[in-house]
């Protein structure tokens, strides 16, 4: 495994059987960009959100997860979002997944999940549940595909070698995630079995998607092991994704892979393939930073230029 760094510029409920790609195709003059991680809870963030608007009206927007908590925020987020870009393509974060007290929809695991692709339906936005759509335009044609993966705890320290383990480690360094408390995995009996379950039925629709198309993995977590080395806290690596991934960039062809959920932006090309993190952050975060936050990343084709990239895990 090989990588470079480069800063960014300013429920299993899928069939195993991949739907035909292109049920959605979008180019012409618009742009394919993309964002994540808005938590508009934060007022500074919904300010943001408000404000974003496409430079065309043909371009498609990718929101890879943590929109917020509450699914009436994250309806509207959805809603104002897709009466502005001519097409919004989300995936959920760990925060979308969360049960809290504070939000009346007591859903909790897989119907969570469903409750939150419904909505999206409503609004004309697609999920990983939908026919991959095609990119048509600059960059493409690619194969846009929206994932939903969860994580397994296999990100874990050298020689560790076991899910208690590396929980053990965790916890006494005061590394635990919030997810621990409030992101049920109803009814799988466990977040891993989730986990397993998703990855199993992704991997069969990526494995069908024509092989003389190129894709764009789009998933909250990373794909890879790669983006967590820099973690502030490097036992957070265990809630960032699985193992069982690592191969798929090169074996599905991605152009680019965009991620979130570290909060750390920028590009990272790892085996030749570019992996972008898009996330805006909590608003102590993108106040360090030089660049105007919230602005859409673009994604095809990849940038290069040089940025700011300071950051804190999620």
């Amino acid at each position: 495994m090989t990588y470079e760094i480069r800063p960014l510029p300013p429920g299993t409920t899928a069939s195993a059987t991949a739907p035909p790609a292109g049920s959605a195709r979008g180019g012409g003059r618009g742009a394919l960009v993309a964002v994540s991680d808005l938590h508009v809870r934060y007022q500074e963030n919904r300010d943001i959100v408000e404000g974003l608007k496409p430079r065309s009206a043909d371009d498609w927007l990718l929101v890879a997860g943590d929109i917020g908590e509450r699914v009436s925020d994250i309806r509207w987020a959805l809603e104002l979002l897709s009466s502005r870009f001519a097409k919004v393509v989300w995936v959920p974060g760990n925060h979308e997944l969360w049960t809290t007290a504070d939000d009346p929809v007591q859903l909790r695991g897989v119907a969570r999940y469903e409750h939150l692709v419904g909505i999206c339906r409503e609004l004309g936005v697609l999920t990983p549940e939908d026919p991959y759509p095609v990119w048509e335009g600059d960059g493409g044609p690619v194969v846009l595909a929206p994932l939903f993966l969860l994580y397994d705890y296999t990100f874990r320290q050298p020689g560790v070698t076991s899910t208690q383990e590396a929980l053990a480690r965790a916890e006494k360094a005061g590394v635990v995630c919030t997810d621990e408390h409030f992101l049920h995995p109803d009814p799988y009996p466990t977040r891993e079995a989730w986990c397993r379950a998703r990855v199993a039925a992704t991997e069969a629709r990526l494995a069908a998607v024509p092989e003389d198309l190129p894709t764009v993995l789009i998933n909250h977590w990373p794909v890879v092991r790669e983006p967590t080395d820099p973690l502030w806290y490097p036992d957070f690596a265990l809630w960032c994704g699985t193992e069982a991934t690592a191969d798929w960039p090169v074996r599905f062809r991605a152009a680019t892979v965009v991620y979130g959920h570290l909060h750390i932006p920028r590009l990272l090309v790892c085996d030749g393939v570019p992996h972008q993190e898009v996330s805006l952050g909590y608003p102590r975060e993108w106040q360090r930073r030089s660049r105007v936050p919230g602005r859409p990343v673009q994604i095809l084709p990849v940038p290069v230029a040089a940025d700011d990239t300071t950051g804190t895990p999620a």
